[in-house]
């Protein structure tokens, strides 16, 4: 495994995947009882965009920085940039929770999180930051491999974002297999899945056979920065959200088109927003 989110952290991406992921972990609050949250592919619990890595890519530029110090931010990501903003002391945009440090920022005593990270260096960093916390587990492992592992929860519920760094042609197909092993397993599972946006025409496939796949209920949510088209590298990502809390879709149709806006380039930002299985 090569990947290190280092060098992506606080990119278009995490924007848009972390905010989501974030709300979605608040609707669940909103009853006392305990959640768990389980997380595929953790990385590390906070990242220094002041660092080599950053330093190197500069993609945070284009993604958390464009949102930072603002006061017209819609509700969905005002919510996100403060909980950016609880990593950095004053008003200099320095350090980025990963998602194991967003979530874990609301985490309440009743609930537990799982975190999964294969890169022997960024499981170590992420143990040692989560060390004085009995909620929090972190384990070396393939990140596909939770939901067979660790569900159903005792909890009863669960969060599962699943967000591999897509390095082998076949992670779309082992995205959906996991996402069936996991609601076979807890029907009631709310999961997020992370992917990328580089050319459309090679998902086609994959929406196909996520919409035939016998999952409950399945709300595609993307957004893109450049055209699809382009030949660039990343040019937007999108989420699968099996089981998504109500009223996200409706918060997402309000605030999702202003970030396309924002984050869009030379005004080629888009949005889509539709489900593909179930619905409201």
């Amino acid at each position: 495994m090569n990947y290190r989110h280092s060098y992506h952290a606080g990119n278009h991406a995490d924007v848009f995947k972390h905010a989501v992921v974030l709300r979605m972990a608040q609707l669940m609050q909103r009853k006392t009882a305990p959640f768990c949250y389980l997380d595929s592919h953790a990385g590390t619990a906070l990242y220094d965009l002041q660092g080599e890595a950053s330093g190197k890519t500069g993609e945070y530029l284009e993604g958390i920085a464009r949102l930072w110090g603002r006061d017209d931010l819609p509700p969905l990501w005002a919510e996100y940039v403060a909980s950016v903003a609880a990593q950095n002391a004053d008003d200099t945009l320095r350090y980025y929770p990963g998602s194991p440090q967003l979530i874990a920022q609301g985490l309440r005593e009743q609930d537990r999180m799982i975190l999964s990270e294969l890169h022997p260096a960024d499981a170590a960093t992420l143990r040692e930051h989560f060390a004085a916390d009995d909620r929090v587990a972190v384990h070396q492992r393939d990140g596909y491999e939770l939901a067979k592992a660790f569900l159903p929860v005792a909890e009863k519920r669960a969060l599962w974002l699943l967000d591999p760094p897509f390095e082998r042609a076949d992670d779309l197909e082992r995205c959906l297999a996991a996402m069936q092993v996991a609601i076979q397993r807890m029907r009631q599972t709310m999961i997020a899945l992370w992917y990328p946006i580089k050319d459309e025409r090679l998902l086609r496939d994959f929406y196909r056979q996520v919409a035939a796949a016998g999952l409950p209920k399945v709300l595609r949510v993307e957004l893109t920065v450049r055209p699809t088209d382009t030949t660039m590298g990343l040019n937007g990502s999108g989420l699968m959200l099996v089981n998504p809390p109500w009223p996200l879709w409706e918060e997402l149709e309000r605030d999702l088109p202003w970030l396309a806006r924002e984050l869009g380039h030379a005004g080629a930002g888009a949005w889509r927003l539709d489900w593909l299985a179930g619905g409201p």
